[in-house]
């Protein structure tokens, strides 16, 4: 299986202290150099950082395109991170993109690409029982300032039976 991530998902897990879920749901996770821009270098001491530099089943892969970059980054008002996310993607024919960031995850789709973010890995560790606390969990994300909306937070406990925070 193919996926390619950009940077909030890794970032997102390693800020609530689940980056190794990444790991124990995919084999192997690719992502383009300027997503290791963006999380290793520019990051440095930040979340994710040492993580993904870490990480040995942490892919960099370079661009085919990257030409389009600048190009995408203007017509799509996104950050190189993003498109290069969603063009490495379809470079590699990627099985799953993990993409946060909702333009970002529109322009993915008009692409053809499968998607899932953050809260949906989340769930999905929490059903594979790779995370005990899932509602704990979501209390982290709001606790670190992620932005995740906390009615679709509630949603997705009620859809585990568990109280919303």
């Amino acid at each position: 299986m193919i996926v390619v991530s950009n940077s909030t998902p890794l970032i997102t897990l390693a800020k609530v202290g689940h980056f190794d879920l990444l790991k124990l749901l995919f084999t192997e996770i690719t992502i383009s150099h300027e997503v290791w821009e963006e999380v290793v270098v520019k990051g440095v001491n930040q979340p994710g950082s040492g993580e993904t530099s870490q990480a040995n089943w942490i892919k960099v892969h370079p661009l085919i395109k990257s030409s389009l970059i600048d190009e995408w980054k203007i017509a799509y008002n996104l950050g190189a991170g993003e498109v290069s996310t969603v063009l490495l993607a379809k470079q590699l024919s990627a099985n799953l993109s993990l993409i946060d960031e909702r333009r970002a995850r529109t322009l993915a789709v008009k692409q053809g690409l499968a998607i899932t973010g953050s809260l949906a890995l989340l769930e999905h560790g929490y059903r594979k029982k790779h995370l005990k606390d899932l509602r704990q969990v979501y209390a982290q994300l709001i606790i670190c300032g992620i932005w995740i909306d906390q009615k679709k937070l509630n949603q997705s406990l009620a859809g585990f039976g568990l109280s919303p925070l």
